[in-house]
């Protein structure tokens, strides 16, 4: 963690953030509200010394996530380091970062079987320990309002969670309000937004709109 920004100042700051009334995400809005989220401050990102210690934390807290996920629950990883420029380099530490925790794990850590290894397949999603995750990208510089959190941040929500809601016939309902919200809040929606099985997640994960010939730098060594 960066010594010279305390982690109760951040730990504030995101609850104050994703708590204000205009934020759009209810699913985050109650995990925090329930206090069933995690969160850990590292260097910069992307930056190496920050793969080891996120790693760890992540591994740990996938491991305690339950197959059947009945609440909202996400980690929340803020990076105090040197702030991306743009939303471009953000996207590019994003990405940076992920393809260096997947060579961190282990050779015999699998994919999780429920997603694609393959960024460019609609069924994709990052994997860590297992666990496939939905990732959220934050930074002062987003051009979406519920993204520009004062410090970089990854948020990794575990896929589970949305499978569990699709299951139960919750998940379009959720969908819904959460897209008034944002539209309440922005005056439209992301154009990289997708539907789940029709383009892959991997264009949301920076909050950038990114450009239909956008390729994603991601590249699994093992599935």
């Amino acid at each position: 963690m960066s010594a010279r920004v305390p982690m109760s100042l951040i730990a504030g700051a995101f609850h104050a953030f994703v708590m204000d009334p205009g934020f759009s995400c209810l699913g985050a809005k109650g995990a925090v509200r329930q206090q069933r989220h995690s969160l850990a401050v590292y260097g910069a990102l992307g930056g190496a010394r920050s793969v080891v210690p996120l790693a760890r934390d992540l591994a740990d807290y996938a491991s305690g996530v339950p197959e059947a996920i009945e609440h909202p629950t996400t980690f929340v990883a803020v990076f105090a380091g040197r702030v991306p420029a743009t939303e471009r380099a953000f996207e590019r530490a994003l990405w940076r970062l992920l393809q260096r925790l997947h060579e961190h794990e282990s050779p015999d850590a699998g994919w999780d079987p429920t997603a694609s290894a393959d960024p460019d397949d609609p069924h994709f999603s990052f994997s860590f320990a297992g666990r496939a995750f939905f990732i959220v990208g934050m930074h002062p510089h987003s051009s979406r309002l519920a993204r520009r959190f004062a410090w970089p941040a990854l948020v990794f929500n575990p896929r589970a969670q949305f499978d569990r809601l699709r299951e139960t016939g919750r998940y379009e309902r959720l969908k819904a309000r959460v897209r008034e919200r944002e539209i309440a809040l922005q005056g439209s929606l992301n154009p990289s937004l997708g539907e789940f099985g029709e383009r892959s997640e991997a264009r949301q994960y920076s909050g950038r709109a990114t450009e239909d010939d956008w390729r994603c730098p991601f590249h699994a060594t093992r599935a």
